[in-house]
């Protein structure tokens, strides 16, 4: 709720870069879109997060979890006007994306969470470059961390693949859970035996959908992915985009979701 959006406040918070003349870039969908323009070299001037952290650590005694946007994602939404590649530039928006992980561990966060979306729509890229610059950013760390890959909200990405374009290389990753989405796609959870030893952060609503699921079809969407991945290594979450939801709608989701969880746990428990 405090942020312009998942990436852009982070982004403009780092040094070398010109926010108040925006380059252009393409989109996952590819149409051109405003994006900060990098002019020097990319360092964080200061923690960015650490005060919202600071804010729920004081207003709850819960799993505290909090969200950066991932240097590849960044790297693919930025003008470069200085670095000689987009590999490089990408490694210095890991060294700050490094920084701010620490300091946001520090400061009481229990899960920090890359965001990585551009890794599914630039797959090729992302194995350039971008998954070294990922690993880079977790150099180090020691907290539990999670990385989020993406086809893009359901209200701006209207087709969506069948399976991920960029999941498995993530298996060697010192990364510990990998959020994908499984609900909008009818995923073949098959892929998910390929991140062995990962918690897998399981996306179960269909956002794409106005209508409430019942708790027996997001039941439906957790055992799919039983066989793959160990029960205890599953958690249990919305796929991508439910800011665009109305309220009413998002709620009503999300009991689904909660009740639907139940209702595998018990069978979980009786067998």
């Amino acid at each position: 709720m405090r942020r312009e959006s998942y990436s852009n406040r982070f982004a403009t918070a780092l040094e070398g870069v010109d926010v108040d003349n925006p380059g252009t870039a393409l989109d996952r969908s590819g149409h051109p879109n405003p994006v900060p323009r990098v002019v020097g070299k990319v360092r964080r001037k200061q923690p960015v997060e650490v005060e919202d952290v600071n804010f729920l650590r004081a207003n709850t005694d819960r799993v505290v979890k909090i969200t950066v946007p991932g240097p590849f994602t960044m790297s693919q939404q930025a003008q470069n006007d200085f670095y000689r590649d987009e590999g490089e530039m990408a490694l210095d928006y890991a060294a700050a994306v490094n920084a701010e992980i620490k300091d946001l561990f520090a400061a009481g966060a229990d899960i920090v969470q890359i965001d990585e979306p551009y890794m599914q729509a630039r797959p090729e890229k992302a194995r350039q470059f971008g998954l070294e610059a990922f690993n880079a950013a977790l150099a180090g760390v020691t907290g539990t961390t999670a990385v989020h890959i993406c086809f893009g909200y359901a209200a701006v990405i209207h087709v969506r693949p069948s399976g991920y374009s960029f999941l498995p290389e993530f298996a060697n990753s010192p990364v510990k859970q990998v959020s994908i989405e499984t609900a909008q796609s009818g995923l073949d959870c098959a892929v998910l035996e390929k991140l062995s030893g990962k918690t897998v952060i399981l996306g179960t609503l269909d956002l794409s959908d106005m209508g409430i699921e019942t708790p027996q079809t997001v039941a439906a969407r957790i055992r799919r992915a039983l066989p793959y991945v160990p029960a205890e290594r599953i958690v249990v979450a919305p796929d991508c985009g439910l800011k665009y939801l109305p309220r009413a709608v998002a709620f009503g989701k999300m009991r689904a979701m909660v009740a639907g969880a139940a209702i595998v746990r018990r069978e979980i428990a009786g067998a």
